[in-house]
């Protein structure tokens, strides 16, 4: 019966790499090689026994473990560094826009409202570079 257990297991494990969701279903499975490996050694006790050992184990360790290890993957995405690492990028002008003036540019595919801060006029197609970012707003220099 532990071969079920084990087979069982690595299913879980294999579903985790499969299914996009951020770590549930890798408690299951490894509370379920813990309980396959307890009944081949002989410490499984009865089948309610094991039932019930894999589901506290499942549980209490998806409870008290999976936000810890979210936090630690997530360590070093804050939001603000990706928001801050489009500063020194490309724009591209989707409209005139004259010093002071506030208009539209894309960047990466999206398109932003911009205000040109540099001395020159910035031409519709023309490419600029990102100054400094305020909120949704781009401050754009011509290039």
């Amino acid at each position: 019966m532990w071969w079920i257990w084990v087979l069982t297991g690595l299913a879980l494990l294999g579903l985790e790499a499969l299914v996009p969701g951020g770590i549930i279903m890798v408690f299951f499975g490894v509370a379920a090689l813990l309980v396959g490996g307890l009944v081949a050694i002989g410490m499984g006790g009865p089948l309610w026994f094991q039932g019930l050992l894999f589901s506290v184990v499942s549980i209490v360790s998806l409870l008290t473990l999976r936000n810890p290890i979210l936090r630690r993957m997530n360590r070093g995405t804050d939001k603000s560094e990706s928001i801050d690492s489009l500063v020194g990028q490309q724009v591209l002008a989707l409209e005139d826009l004259v010093p002071g003036a506030e208009g539209r540019a894309e960047l990466r595919g999206t398109a932003w409202t911009a205000e040109n801060v540099g001395d020159r006029t910035l031409a519709r197609d023309q490419r600029g570079v990102v100054e400094r970012i305020e909120g949704l707003k781009l401050f754009v220099r011509g290039t």
